[in-house]
């Protein structure tokens, strides 16, 4: 094929991003041919974005009702699923079986099972691609952190530590959606919604993932809604390393700051700036070996280069696409996204019970609960109108 053929599910914010992407011809080796909705208000305000961005690459473009009519027309090579959580695996796996390439945004479930319940699926397709939306890979600042400790700059990994708290959202936030923030709709609050790339990044960075997680969940703290809006966790780790994630929507003006500690020093991602301290001998080896009772090792405060573009969404689309096309592989694998869903359960669960969570993750027992928050849930839900997609274009730019 010269180009992938996509259709999009989902013409809510995300799949509107998407959509303008692929009419404004950022796609280099795809093009848009198909969208579903359940709403056809959204579908006709697709129309009119194409009309406006691309009439030519618009007439290629055939609407659909629901995500089962777009994927049983066999009219595309892949999809992108935009829509709510649950029915993340839910498109993916029915793709899939139609011999469609899949591309989930996050997270790639609500809980492992179901997550699970896709990657068996996609083993029995080895020619699809099955990837996942995590646009934040892209940031030269992280990936430049990736390759600092797999080269070795920082030693063993010691201690993680992120302030995530800049993504402040309002009660007309959750009031906009009437799936939003609860339970049955969306599986839960910041950890599934905001933070998925973040929790991401915590394990993908190191490449590490922690064997006993602690969390403090607040629910409705700082809003009126019935998940998660606050949460602190604490992790463990098997070579001995901790970890602390703090991430919610209630505050103004938040923080972005991102602490990794090794035995050779500290690299700290904070205001887009990366510094690495990076000490002259090993903090260990200098420990026991120094004849000094307080003064630190020698070390170097060095603000790192970072080069390249930060393409985010359009990257991550133009990777897919390429990756189907066998011209490089996949950056960012569903495979992957099990583990920020591993990560966000473990802490869910640690906040509903109290206890520590050991990994790996019993799915069962995190499933069943979920199941009784639903079931037991008295929230009503206030839901006021809806005033139309938001514009997310600042995240598809390379800045």
């Amino acid at each position: 094929m010269e180009k992938v053929k996509f259709g999009i599910i989902g013409a809510g914010n995300m799949g509107t991003g998407h959509f303008r992407s692929f009419m404004s011809n950022l796609i280099k080796n795809g093009e848009c041919v198909a969208i579903a909705d359940l709403l056809p208000e959204k579908l006709e305000e697709k129309k009119k974005i194409a009309q406006e961005l691309n009439p030519e690459a618009g007439k290629k473009v055939q609407y659909f009702n629901s995500g089962d009519e777009l994927i049983e027309s066999g009219c595309c090579d892949a999809v992108i699923i935009a829509v709510p959580h649950y029915d993340h695996p839910t498109f993916a796996i029915k793709a899939m079986k139609k011999g469609m390439h899949a591309l989930v945004e996050k997270p790639a479930g609500v809980y492992t099972l179901q997550v699970q319940e896709m990657l068996d699926e996609s083993k029995k397709h080895p020619e699809l691609k099955l990837g996942i939306m995590f646009n934040q890979r892209t940031n030269p600042h992280f990936k430049k952190m990736k390759q600092l400790i797999a080269d070795g700059e920082l030693g063993e990994i010691t201690r993680l530590n992120w302030i995530i708290t800049n993504w402040y959202r309002t009660q007309r936030y959750y009031d906009t959606g009437g799936w939003r923030a609860t339970w049955k709709g969306e599986g839960g609050g910041v950890l599934y919604n905001q933070a998925p790339h973040n929790i991401d990044l915590f394990q993908w960075i190191p490449d590490m993932m922690p064997n006993k997680v602690h969390a403090f969940c607040h629910f409705g703290k700082w809003h009126n809604i019935e998940v998660e809006d606050d949460v602190t966790a604490y992790f463990e780790y098997p070579n001995g390393a901790t970890g602390v994630f703090i991430t919610t929507t209630g505050d103004a003006p938040g923080t972005n700051r991102f602490e990794i500690c090794g035995d050779r020093g500290k690299l700290v991602y904070e205001g887009d700036k990366l510094t690495f301290v990076k000490t002259d001998v090993s903090i260990k080896e200098y420990t026991y070996t120094t004849e000094s009772t307080f003064s630190p090792p020698a070390m170097q405060n060095i603000e790192v280069k970072v080069e390249g573009d930060n393409p985010q969404h359009v990257g991550i689309l133009n990777n897919f696409a390429n990756a189907i096309l066998d011209i490089e592989p996949l950056y960012a694998p569903a495979s992957d996204g099990i583990k920020g869903v591993t990560l966000a359960n473990a802490m869910l669960l640690s906040g509903w019970t109290g206890e520590t969570v050991e990994l790996p993750l019993d799915g069962k027992k995190f499933y069943d609960m979920l199941q009784q928050h639903i079931k037991d849930s008295k929230f009503v839900k206030v839901t006021a109108e809806d005033t139309g997609t938001a514009d997310l274009s600042s995240t598809y730019n390379s800045k």
